[in-house]
């Protein structure tokens, strides 16, 4: 059965990293996105200076740092799991540790257009 594997992660600087050793290991396909976390952006709309009306959410966007790096792939071999939580592991450290990030898979019933390169 296909799975559906996802990293969420605050630390965007190594992501790029994450992706190559996900594709070294075998990961068909890797996509990075980058996302900001409903908190963080309530944190900032708080801290920033908001005259009533006259910001848009996009323009906080813009006015912050703060984003994380969601990086997913769609996978055949369910052995494959273990070995991208290691390499990400070694890369950003524990994941059951703050701050690292988080990682989770979902069964898929079916999926379409995985290339094996």
């Amino acid at each position: 059965m296909s799975k559906l594997v996802v990293l969420i992660t605050a630390r965007i600087e190594e992501g790029h990293n994450i992706g190559e050793a996900w594709q070294q290991v075998g990961a068909p396909g890797v996509t990075l996105v980058e996302s900001h976390g409903l908190r963080r952006l309530q944190k900032a709309a708080k801290y920033t200076e908001i005259l009533s009306g006259t910001i848009s959410m996009l323009e906080v966007l813009n006015q912050i740092d703060s984003s994380s790096l969601i990086i997913f792939t769609v996978i055949d071999d369910d052995t494959l799991v273990d070995k991208l939580v290691a390499v990400t592991e070694k890369i950003l450290g524990d994941l059951r540790q703050p701050n690292n990030g988080i990682a989770f898979v979902i069964n898929l019933e079916r999926a379409f257009g995985i290339n094996h390169y």
